[in-house]
């Protein structure tokens, strides 16, 4: 590896190697460019459970059974905050919107031509809203959502505004997916805003050069867009693209490069007083630092592709896409990055230039007295941290789960309003029912189907049954159900799982021979809680394994590696902990999505091992030459700069997610940011070296132990 590594830096820091590998990567950004876009293949309904899944199976069964051609339903919602509702003025709204003909919408039920009575089904219990139902066209593409979105919305909303009382809005799956469409092309452009910004301003303050901050800065964006568009063609091959997915995924890659850099151009500014060349410089730096940044970024790509052992498809397809940004990211790490500070040689680090045969010595204003202190007292620096870490780490034990998509949306989004308006006025389960699908062995009698309808009407926990169904052969029926709560919370998933069981029994009870299958939002999300829980474990054990192993291979010990990876762990659940607190105190969030601790995890664990490997390897380095204590402080010394000042920008990078407008990205973003400050000041800082000093003796002691104990026996 080495060797390897070596010829192809050593070919980079040439001239005529620079220049051929810039334009290498300016002919691989160009030409990718003119391909396929991004955009264009990414999706809001993507499927998050597997195929195998029974809430999947009873979906398909359903479907096969009674064939739906109806398109994406939505719901147009016309409401009075002040009283009741004015049907002249939903009137007035609807007949704009009907007689505008709009492309992409099937149908619009006409409430203008139904009879009192039917009309009283679509206004709510006290009188201040009407929802009218709508249905798109079968098979339209993720923008088309946005699009009739806007339109319908910009017809009724400039007629509902010269009116007096009644508010219009859309909802329901058709405008909760043209607003989430919107919602991130709005919010990646802001964050890739926000994070161009925020890493530009840390680097000019942190290391005062312009050029610095630029320089890393034009390395990301290229490697940004070679990504960007790799990853477009494998949405063009068959890959789905998760919004989610493609957000986070841009915050690793500034995370990764900017990380590597800082690393790169630390050791080139050395070399730079010791060679009067900079392209001997370069080379000499990258022989230094090429290796460890390779294997750092080798080892996130390997954490990354554990997401493929994965059963919930939102993790797996994190595997393909992150794993091939790293590749790209670490190839630009041994190519890339040196070649362009090369080009700009001593100038990057101007008004501050490294000059050569002026060797300075390197002051440590900062970490030389923390490095004295954490290494002198070392039970009273890594006791209080390891006390803080636990008890922070204790309050993952009051963390709630959120599994309604739409409340992680700004409270103002359309669709929410709407969908918040039917959830107060309307029963709750209806805004999901629950499809309950009997098979049998023999014809299902009408006695049969009202015995069953009967049965599950007699549940407390359900508002309406209705028999929604009934095949030709009428060896299948199909039920809706609509819960006596809302079909997003705990309870409902919790009474649905039951539902499950006990659907089976009395259905036995009533001496029908059938199979029971429940499909519907609620069933899907009892099945993605229990493929996230097993997911988590599996994900933690294998990544756990993976990083314990390199992490031997790195030190070529056993002990170390255990203590190092505890601290790891421990530094997770602290920042989940803390982060599950503060979200709530500061910003009012009292429970996350599922998917937060297991995206919080990948990251902090594979992005940990960084740090540990920067400090372990200066230690081993400086251990062959001083006792523990002195090599510890050496490397606590000269290592704390660096990855103070890396941790900060990595953190502050994944912060920038806290301006999505998305509550999953922003808890996400919230609780890496803390995880990555704790993991760099506190465990890198002082519970790592306390451990090491408390694990790690000086071979000359051991020595001089045996030889007092042999020497103790002959006297005796």
């Amino acid at each position: 590896m080495k060797k390897m590594l070596y010829s192809i830096t050593d070919r980079v820091s040439t001239k005529r190697g620079m220049w051929i590998t810039l334009i290498a990567w300016l002919v691989l950004m160009v030409g990718l460019s003119a391909g396929p876009k991004l955009a264009d293949y990414k999706v809001t309904n993507f499927q998050s459970l597997p195929d195998e899944a029974a809430s999947v199976i009873a979906q398909n069964k359903t479907e096969d059974l009674f064939p739906n051609e109806q398109g994406t339903p939505g719901i147009l919602v016309f409401h009075n905050k002040n009283g009741e509702i004015n049907l002249d003025e939903v009137n007035q709204i609807l007949d704009g919107i009907i007689s505008e003909n709009i492309e992409g919408i099937e149908n619009i039920v006409d409430t203008r031509a139904l009879p009192p009575q039917a009309l009283g089904s679509f206004i709510s219990e006290d009188q201040s809203t009407m929802i009218v139902p709508m249905e798109l066209e079968q098979g339209l593409g993720n923008d088309a959502y946005a699009e009739i979105n806007d339109h319908a919305t910009e017809i009724g909303t400039a007629i509902a505004d010269k009116l007096e009382s009644t508010s219009f809005y859309i909802t329901g799956p058709a405008g909760i997916s043209g607003d989430t469409i919107k919602l991130f092309e709005r919010a990646d452009f802001v964050l890739l805003m926000a994070t161009v910004g925020i890493i530009l301003v840390l680097l000019i303050v942190i290391y005062r050069s312009p050029l610095l901050a630029i320089i890393p800065l034009m390395a990301t964006m290229i490697v940004y867009q070679v990504v960007n568009q790799s990853v477009a063609l494998m949405g063009a091959g068959g890959l789905e693209i998760n919004n989610q997915t493609t957000s986070i995924m841009g915050i690793l890659l500034f995370a990764a490069v900017i990380d590597y850099s800082l690393f790169v151009f630390s050791r080139f500014r050395e070399e730079l007083n010791i060679h009067e060349s900079k392209f001997e410089a370069m080379k000499h730096a990258m022989r230094a630092t090429g290796e460890p940044v390779f294997f750092a970024g080798g080892t996130v790509l390997a954490a990354m592709l554990v997401l493929l052992f994965a059963d919930f498809r939102d993790y797996q397809n994190f595997a393909p896409v992150f794993g091939l940004a790293m590749f790209f990211i670490m190839l630009a790490s041994v190519t890339l990055v040196p070649a362009l500070f090369t080009l700009f040689g001593r100038k990057a680090f101007w008004p501050k230039v490294p000059k050569y045969g002026v060797e300075k010595e390197v002051k440590h204003g900062v970490w030389g007295p923390i490095a004295k202190f954490v290494v002198n007292k070392p039970g009273i620096s890594g006791g209080i941290v390891a006390v803080f870490l636990v008890l922070s780490a204790l309050n993952i034990f009051n963390m709630n789960y959120e599994f309604d998509m739409v409340k992680s949306f700004p409270e103002d989004l359309p669709s929410r309003v709407g969908y918040e308006i039917v959830e107060q006025r309307y029963d709750k389960g209806e805004l999901a029912p629950t499809t309950l699908l009997i098979e049998s062995e023999n014809p299902l009698t009408e006695e049969d189907t009202m015995k069953i309808t009967e049965k599950l009407k007699a549940e407390k926990e359900i508002a309406s049954v209705r028999l929604a169904g009934l095949t030709n052969d009428q060896e299948a029926a199909k039920f809706s159900i609509a819960l006596a709560m809302n079909p997003y919370t705990v309870e409902a998933m919790d009474y649905i799982q039951e539902l499950q069981t006990k659907a089976s029994k009395f259905i036995d009870d009533l001496g029908v021979d059938a199979t029971t299958y429940f499909s519907g939002v609620t069933p899907k999300l009892v099945d993605e809680r229990d493929y996230n829980n097993s997911d988590i474990i599996k994900i933690a054990l294998l990544e756990t394994v993976l990083i314990l192993g390199l992490l031997v291979v790195l030190t070529r010990q056993w002990k170390m590696p255990i203590y190092m990876m505890a601290t790891i762990l421990l530094s997770y659940a602290s920042a989940l902990g803390l982060g599950v607190y503060l979200i709530d105190v500061i910003y009012g969030y009292d429970a996350i999505s599922t998917r937060v601790p297991v995206y919080a995890f990948i990251f902090l664990v594979a992005l940990g091992i960084d740090y540990n490997i920067i400090l372990a390897s200066r230690f081993i380095e400086e251990r062959s030459k001083h006792k523990v204590k002195d090599a510890l402080e050496i490397a606590i010394r000269n290592t704390g700069g660096v990855i103070s000042s890396a941790g900060v920008i990595l953190a502050a990078t994944f912060a920038a997610l806290t301006t999505m407008p998305i509550a999953d990205l922003f808890i996400f973003g919230f609780m890496v940011a803390i995880g990555i400050l704790i993991d760099t000041f506190l465990v890198r800082g002082m519970l790592l070296p306390a451990l090491i000093l408390f694990f790690e003796k000086d071979k000359e002691t051991n020595v001089d132990s045996e030889k007092e104990k042999q020497s103790s026996v002959e006297i005796q």
